[in-house]
């Protein structure tokens, strides 16, 4: 699964109306190449879409991302402000790589003996638990009860807690980077360019 954002960017209205109408072409796209599109986040403008946030999946999915990623021009007289001087209007469409789920089965624990206070038993019997996330590389050890199984539980409950600050970290830096992506757009270099009212695509 991958994620596809449309953004307007800091762009008047005429860019809203493209995000709208471009993604409106991208979904026809979609549809022929059999990509299955489903829309996470959308915030609508006065005209069309500030921007959109898509999960892509299907085989053909990667090809669609290549095509449209970039910036998108639109050459048009602004039909909103038919006096308006500019003609050209860009649009930013960014790929994002989605939080990978975390599965407490690519948990591994490996058995030691306890070190430190304790007493003779601490030190004879492998209680100490350490319990490593194969995807992550995050490892906790625990040695503070007894019982293997006592600790393996711990183990278990100190991992899904640094999982959680994990995934919640990766959910803020993703954050950062497409709230960056609203404040640039290579303008010049556009990787699918439209004209006109109708918004035909010519490359």
């Amino acid at each position: 699964m991958t994620l596809l954002q449309f953004s307007s960017a800091q762009g008047p209205d005429e860019c809203c109306i493209a995000v709208e109408k471009a993604f409106s072409c991208f979904l026809k796209e979609a549809a022929l190449l059999d990509v299955q599109i489903d829309v996470l986040e959308s915030f609508p403008s006065k005209q069309g879409l500030k921007s959109v946030l898509v999960s892509l999946e299907g085989k053909q999915s990667e090809q669609l991302v290549n095509v449209w990623s970039g910036t998108v021009q639109w050459q048009c007289q602004s039909p909103l402000r038919p006096r308006h001087k500019r003609k050209n209007w860009f649009i930013s469409v960014i790929a994002f790589s989605p939080i990978q789920p975390l599965e407490e089965s690519e948990i591994e624990y490996e058995f030691t003996k306890s070190q430190g206070a304790g007493g003779q038993h601490v030190n004879k019997t492998c209680s100490a638990v350490r319990a490593k996330h194969v995807s992550t590389g995050i490892s906790v050890k625990v040695q503070s009860e007894r019982s293997q199984h006592a600790n393996k539980r711990l183990a278990k409950e100190l991992i899904h807690w640094k999982l959680s600050e994990f995934q919640s970290q990766q959910r803020t830096d993703l954050d950062k980077q497409r709230h960056h992506s609203h404040y640039q757009i290579e303008r010049g270099n556009a990787s699918i360019t439209f004209v006109g009212n109708e918004f035909k695509r010519v490359n």
